[in-house]
């Protein structure tokens, strides 16, 4: 009997001592978890402009260069010896390649406006109906001088001693004499139908060098 009393004695203790070990573990995890569960809420903050930051390690500190070779970058500051990207200012345009001929002048040329030839400058001075029909008033002369002197076009260099040329854009009300080297079909045929007079210009004769 006293055996057994003794056993459930022991049993009692050993609960008892379990129980306080068990309220002293949960009180010094209390604050662990209060603590984890703070820094989810942290973490779980909205993504907003104000709490923004670079990851860790993507920010590196600027590196001071030529302070002595005491530490990284002294002496020559990374620059290598000598030679012209060693010098301050120095700079070197793009495509040079030393002075040997460079890959963009050793390439072919293509045809054509690809090739850098263009497509040709222009020939005439345009004008079309609707400008006409705005500017001028029944029984007046079109030239490229009555144009220029209404301010339609602001002629100057090679542009001035082009020949005009009239297109059919819009519509002409007016009973006009239009004097050009050229006329398209239908700028022709809406002058003609408006009253007006077509007066075509003979073209300027090319100059050719004689022997």
């Amino acid at each position: 009997m006293q055996a057994v009393t003794q056993c459930k004695a022991a049993a009692s203790m050993s609960s008892v001592s379990s129980s306080i070990r068990g309220a002293a573990v949960a009180q010094r995890v209390a604050p662990v978890r209060a603590a984890r569960v703070a820094a989810l809420t942290i973490k779980a903050e909205k993504l907003c402009l104000h709490n923004l930051s670079p990851s860790e390690g993507a920010r590196r500190p600027k590196r001071r260069v030529a302070r002595g070779y005491g530490g990284k970058g002294g002496g020559t500051a990374g620059r290598g010896t000598r030679g012209q990207k060693s010098r301050s200012g120095a700079s070197i345009r793009a495509g040079f390649e030393g002075g040997q001929m460079p890959l963009y002048r050793r390439l072919p040329k293509l045809k054509g406006i690809a090739g850098g030839m263009s497509a040709g400058l222009p020939k005439f001075n345009v004008i079309n109906l609707d400008s006409i029909s705005d500017k001028f008033e029944d029984g007046e002369e079109v030239t490229l001088e009555t144009i220029q002197e209404k301010r339609i076009m602001n002629l100057s260099g090679r542009e001035a001693t082009l020949p005009l040329k009239v297109l059919g854009r819009g519509e002409l009300t007016k009973k006009v004499t239009v004097k050009a080297v050229a006329f398209s079909d239908a700028a022709k045929a809406a002058i003609e139908a408006a009253g007006g007079t077509v007066v075509e210009l003979p073209p300027k004769e090319k100059w050719v060098r004689t022997k």
